[in-house]
């Protein structure tokens, strides 16, 4: 059996999708899957209904804003794969009682690659009695030229994500302030699948679940020396020193799932953020996006 899957970025959160291939959790499904590059974000769902992948990965987030858009779209999270917010503010100076509260005072740079993470540093922005308007922020600049403000005193903290978080703690002075995982489970990227797929032709996709949920088990379990060893081809613009730390600290912050049932209470989470941000306009729900039987199927 064959899969085309689209792989939206090429970032190291994606780890258990590369390792996947690296162990051959889908060659013991009788699964090939051909990791292909999408047309690009929002894009990559409407080739998805178009036929043009079997499957994609992607955040949850785009699910809930296609179902905003369209309510009759067919698109459904079919296994969760990162399960919490993988970004983290690294700061200039040392400072161990960092409070969310002390951005209103500081120059902040947020990440512009994908929005997500902005949109969810907002609403806890909000909850800590802050109006993201208010701060003295750059949005516009990339994590890495982030990193380089940041050594050169232009900004007193960023928002980044690994490995930018290890190349700053390690090489740059750096000194991690707030990890966005402590927030709790915040659906983040999940494998989708559209529903008439999921009716007329399953098979496939419950022995993609099933390869996930292997490789989800392997993750929690290897170390990260051997899990960066598996995947470093993937990156050959790292060292293995870099990947072994990133994937360390991303694992101690449960980032990623140990199978791949997508809960509610992550899934609400993120919403509320979109929602508060303005970026939906309405609560899409929950069983509107999220179609879990082939992840049941394969846990049990």
């Amino acid at each position: 059996m064959r899969l085309r899957l689209y792989e939206n970025y090429r970032f190291l959160l994606y780890t258990p999708f590369y390792a996947a291939h690296a162990i051959g959790a889908y060659q013991a499904q009788g699964l090939e899957v051909e990791l292909l590059a999408s047309p690009g974000p929002g894009r990559a769902e409407t080739a998805l209904i178009a036929g043009d992948a079997d499957v994609i990965w992607a955040g949850p987030m785009r699910i809930i804003k296609h179902h905003d858009l369209h309510p009759d779209s067919p698109l459904a999270c079919i296994a969760e794969v990162v399960c919490r917010d993988p970004f983290s503010i690294v700061g200039r100076e040392p400072r161990p009682d960092f409070r969310l509260a002390d951005l209103a005072s500081l120059r902040f740079a947020s990440v512009a690659e994908v929005p997500t993470p902005w949109l969810c540093l907002q609403e806890d922005l909000r909850q800590a009695g802050i109006d993201p308007d208010g701060l003295n922020r750059i949005g516009e600049q990339s994590m890495a030229d982030n990193l380089a403000a940041l050594r050169a005193g232009g900004v007193d903290a960023v928002q980044c994500f690994e490995p930018f978080v290890e190349h700053a703690l390690r090489n740059n002075g750096g000194h991690l302030w707030y990890a966005a995982s402590r927030r709790g489970r915040t659906s983040y990227t999940a494998l989708v699948a559209t529903r008439e797929r999921l009716a007329s032709d399953p098979e496939p996709l419950l022995r993609l679940v099933r390869a996930i949920y292997q490789t989800q088990r392997w993750v929690q379990t290897a170390s990260p020396a051997e899990i960066a060893a598996a995947i470093a081809g993937f990156f050959p613009d790292n060292h293995l020193a870099t990947l072994e730390g990133a994937i360390a600290r991303y694992r101690l912050q449960a980032v990623w799932g140990t199978d791949p049932i997508l809960p509610q209470e992550g899934f609400e989470r993120l919403r509320q953020g979109l929602i508060s941000s303005g970026f939906v306009g309405r609560e899409v729900p929950f069983n509107s996006c999220v179609d879990n039987h082939l992840a049941e199927q394969a846990v049990h």
